[in-house]
Formats: C-alpha cells, structure tokens, sequence
C-alpha cells in the first residue's frame, strides 16, 4: 500500500476518481514498469535512497508522471523487496566508536604525504582490526538505523510490468479509501468471501439481503469512528484489495475532499482492478485460531464449526463466525466481535435480538470499554477466548 501523501484523486461533478494507469492512454508505462523492476532485480545490497534515485532519472522526462506518481512506484517497489534493519538498535552504538576512534587519527587524506600522515584506507583498517570485522561489514551497518541508507538484501521474484501498474492501480484506489466516511458494497456472488475479507480487514459491518441472491454490506470508515482513524484507513485498504479479488460487487463510498466537501467513489467488479493477494485464512483473526485451537475435536459433547452458514430474517443477514453443535442436536452460534464502538455493539445486540429463534453467544473484548460479563450469552474477554467460557455461556442460554 501507498501512503496518503502519495495519494492522487481527482475530483468531477462530486464524483472522487483515484488515479490510474490504462491501456490505452499509458500503454509506454509498460516499458517505464520493466526498467523499475530491473533496478531492484539487480539492486541487491544497495541502499534504498540509490534504488530511489534510479526510479526517479527513469521517470525523469515523463511529462505525465508528478512527483507523487514517482514516489507512489518507490513504495510499492519497497513492498516488495526486503531491507536490512537496524533491529537491536546498533547502529548508534557503532557510529560513536567508529567516529570516536577516527576522530584521534584526524585529518584523514587519500595518500598520505610529508604533513598528513594518517590515509583513510590505513586508518579504515585499524579500525576494522580493533572492531574485529572486515571494513565492508563496518561501513553497510553505520546507518542500518537510517532508512534510505539500509541496502536491499532481496526483492520478490516473478513480478510482471503489467502486475506493477496493477498494484499501483489498487493503490490508488485504497488509498483514495483512508479518507472515507462510509462505505457499502452491494454483492450477487462471492458473497461469504467477501464477508471474510471484511472481517479479516476486522472491520464494523452489516449486513442485510435485498434479494433472494443479493446482499448489502454497511461498513463503517475512519472518518465516523473518533479513535483509531489510521488503524481503520488502513483496514479499509486491507478489505478492497481482498474485494477486487472477488465477483459481482458494486461499491459505493463518500470520501472527504481536500476541501472538506464530500464526493462520492463508485466502481465494481467490471472495472477491472485486480489483487494478488492469496485466498483468506482459515481463521479472520488470532482470537478465533487461538479458541479454535483451545477447544479440540469436542469439549464437554460440543463440536465448535468454522464455518457457520448464513441466517436469513426478512431482509436482515447475520453471518456469525462459529457453529457449536452439541452431540444432543443443540445447535448455538458464536459471534466474535474485535474493534468495535458502543453505536456497533448495540447495533449488533440488535441484529442478535432480531434471531432469538436461534441460541447466539456473543463474545466482546474489553479494550475500549467496560462491558457487562454477567449478562446471558455474553462472553468477555481479554486477549484469548477462554472455551470454557463459551461452553457455559452456551449452556446457560439453550438449557
């Protein structure tokens, strides 16, 4: 993903367009595409501000490509490449005995003569003795703790230009999304999904079918929740990346203008955009593997089932994220709520009360508020669902 910074948007008639490359209109991109990716392909050890330089001279006399554009590639390329870090804080440490050993030997000269008698090379490797490493190992860790002076040490493989100007596609698009307020996807296939993406992108949602085929999802965005507004702009990206990657969707957002008016983004699943990410976990979250994991194959003659189907009221849907099915036919649901606000909670109590022909646990984490543990059917937790938590809070609402 791409920063705001790097984000271009254009606005028409209170209609928000994010940038993109086309065939038609940017087909010599192509070529600009194959000479980036060469550059990193065969910038192994160097560091990412002279990878970065290359992009730029690249792209130098393009007339169509402004700085953003520039630096919107540089990110996307660093995506996929791996740097060296400066991951125990070392380099601080090296720099001030390095410096402080060569400041003795100063001034330093490239030949020495009759009045400077210290050479740099000379002065490289008696530090280097002392330190107990070759020069080259000194001199690519002084500024590991840098970040346009750490050297690539690899870059993903089998990256095609077409796929590059793709990613940059999605890019923009996503990050046209960080300044949305709401957003709602309308969906006639790949409708389970695209609910996972959702809920690994663990964002608010909900659901509702209007047709005996079609669904719409609510989704709430970073301008409407007061707290973590950049967690939640980056799950909006995380979800549209999974989104394209699926069939027959129409979304819709309101996204707020540099101006602070609002405009509308509209596209779907004709539009053309396209994901590499992989298909969705088995699990949207730590807390759901980590229950999954805890409870076994049975747990007191309960069986607990990934995947719980979708249940149907009228037009409301409610897609829970467990099945417990017990030996004696009992079925009860589980749902798992992670981010969430009071608005959301009481919303999804709601949508719960409207299914109360069916028994429904409802897990809730007590980060952000304090939440009534005592209540029938409710399950607080921490960090890790406790399963026999779950087991009792099942029990206590289908006995």
């Amino acid at each position: 993903m791409i920063r705001s910074e790097h984000s271009i948007v254009h606005y028409d008639n209170g209609r928000a367009i994010p940038d993109r490359l086309t065939r038609i209109t940017h087909r010599h991109y192509l070529d600009y595409a194959q000479r980036m990716l060469a550059v990193y392909r065969t910038g192994i050890t160097k560091p990412r501000r002279d990878l970065h330089r290359s992009i730029r001279n690249i792209l130098a006399t393009e007339p169509d490509c402004d700085r953003r554009r520039i630096a919107a590639f540089c990110k996307l390329l660093d995506d996929a490449a791996e740097f060296a870090t400066d991951r125990r804080g070392e380099a601080a440490q090296l720099r001030l005995k390095v410096f402080s050993r060569a400041a003795e030997f100063f001034p330093l000269v490239t030949e020495p003569d009759q009045i400077f008698e210290r050479s740099e090379r000379e002065t490289k490797q008696r530090i280097a003795a002392e330190i107990g490493k070759p020069w080259e190992g000194i001199d690519s860790g002084l500024y590991l703790d840098v970040i346009d002076r750490q050297p690539m040490l690899s870059f993903e493989s089998g990256i095609k230009p077409e796929e590059m100007l793709s990613r940059y596609n999605l890019a923009q698009l996503q990050a046209c999304l960080y300044q949305s307020q709401q957003m709602t996807v309308r969906a006639s296939a790949d409708f389970a999904a695209i609910v996972r993406y959702a809920k690994l992108a663990h964002l608010l949602i909900e659901v509702s079918r209007i047709a005996d085929d079609a669904y719409r999802i609510d989704l709430n965005g970073p301008a409407s929740v007061l707290h973590e507004t950049r967690r939640y702009g980056v799950s909006f990206a995380r979800f549209t990346s999974g989104l394209v990657a699926c069939g027959g969707w129409e979304l819709e957002a309101r996204v707020t203008t540099p101006w602070n008016t609002q405009a509308k983004l509209r596209i779907t699943a004709a539009d053309g955009y396209r994901s590499h990410v992989q298909s969705p976990a088995e699990f949207d979250s730590q807390v759901e593997e980590s229950l999954a994991a805890g409870w076994g194959e049975a747990r007191d003659g309960g069986r607990l089932v990934r995947q719980a189907g979708i249940l149907h009221e009228g037009q409301t849907t409610f897609v829970p994220d467990f099945l417990l099915k017990h030996e004696d036919g009992r079925e009860v649901f589980l749902e798992i709520v992670g981010f969430w606000t009071p608005e959301y909670l009481a919303a999804k109590r709601k949508t719960i009360s409207t299914f109360k022909c069916h028994w429904i646990v409802l897990a809730i984490p007590t980060r952000k508020a304090k939440v009534d543990g005592q209540s029938r059917g409710i399950v607080v937790y921490k960090t890790r669902i406790d399963p026999q938590a779950v087991v009792h809070a099942a029990e206590a609402i289908s006995a």
